[in-house]
């Protein structure tokens, strides 16, 4: 019978007899190269040697257990028996372990393309957020530009007012006329130089207590610190506040309106100045 001949090899070969039995059962008894292939793919089952619930006659056919009809082999025909199914073992061993290798190759591809993909997407995260922050700078700066856009309207909307109201610049008093002070009466002495500012520092004192500290141009006008006063100080400009009255602390001297046209250099605030906010009465 060719199921007990492939039994007592698969035993010769070192399989033990429940596992040889059961393999060949579940297999139908297609051959050993059959059960060889099952014991090789199910060596690392847990279960591998429970035996069958099936009584092993029923599915081998009846007299097999009892080994009836089993043929004699010479010791020859039985070592080249053995030595057929020893090279099938190690055949299937090959193809199982070249079959583990081809596995393991095409995991360590997808684990290489999954970290490509990986690194691709964070070099898209930090390309997506250099480019919102890029973006971001530019709104700023551009929102900037526009408020300084607007404060330099509202200082040429302000002078234009003020023209209109009080007049044109030329019609403010003219400073009276100096006498020229005494030439020096030794040749050797020289005039001192007069130095020339190009920017001057205000500090506007506020009637809380408070103070404002600003750079200007030295021939921008007085009107442009007022505005800055106007802006600044915590109230609304236009929200139904009186206007407020620039006055200087020493010697004290309260600015008119024909002021406000007058650069900073001719008012002699240049370098710098103390100027006083306080309430401009209504006339």
């Amino acid at each position: 019978m060719a199921e007990l001949t492939a039994l007592e090899s698969l035993i010769e070969m070192g399989f033990p007899r429940g596992r040889a039995e059961k393999a060949l059962a579940l297999t139908g008894n297609q051959g050993i190269e059959a059960a060889m292939d099952w014991l090789m793919e199910h060596e690392d089952d847990p279960d591998v040697d429970e035996p069958l619930e099936t009584p092993l006659g029923h599915i081998l056919g009846p007299g097999s257990a009892a080994g009836e009809g089993k043929p004699v082999l010479s010791e020859e025909e039985r070592q080249e028996q053995t030595k057929r199914m020893l090279e099938l073992v190690a055949q299937k061993q090959r193809e199982r372990e070249e079959r583990e290798e081809r596995e393991a190759l095409e995991r360590e591809r997808q684990r290489r393309r999954q970290g490509q993909e990986l690194s691709a997407a964070r070099q898209r995260l930090q390309e997506d957020e250099m480019r919102r922050a890029a973006e971001e700078r530019r709104r700023e700066k551009a929102e900037e530009l526009a408020a300084r856009q607007r404060v330099r309207e509202k200082i040429e909307r302000d002078k234009a007012e003020r023209a209109k109201k009080y007049g044109s610049v030329g019609s403010r008093p003219s400073p009276p006329a100096t006498e020229p002070g005494p030439i020096p009466s030794s040749p050797s002495q020289e005039p001192p130089t007069k130095r020339e500012y190009d920017q001057c520092r205000i500090q506007v004192r506020l009637p809380d207590g408070t103070s404002l500290t600003q750079t200007f141009r030295a021939r921008e006008q007085l009107a442009a610190v007022r505005l800055y006063v106007e802006l600044h100080r915590g109230e609304e400009p236009g929200g139904g506040q009186d206007p407020v009255q620039l006055l200087s602390g020493f010697p004290r001297r309260a600015f008119s309106e024909a002021d406000m046209e007058r650069p900073l250099q001719e008012l002699g605030l240049v370098p710098s100045a103390v100027l006083i906010v306080a309430k401009k009465c209504p006339s």
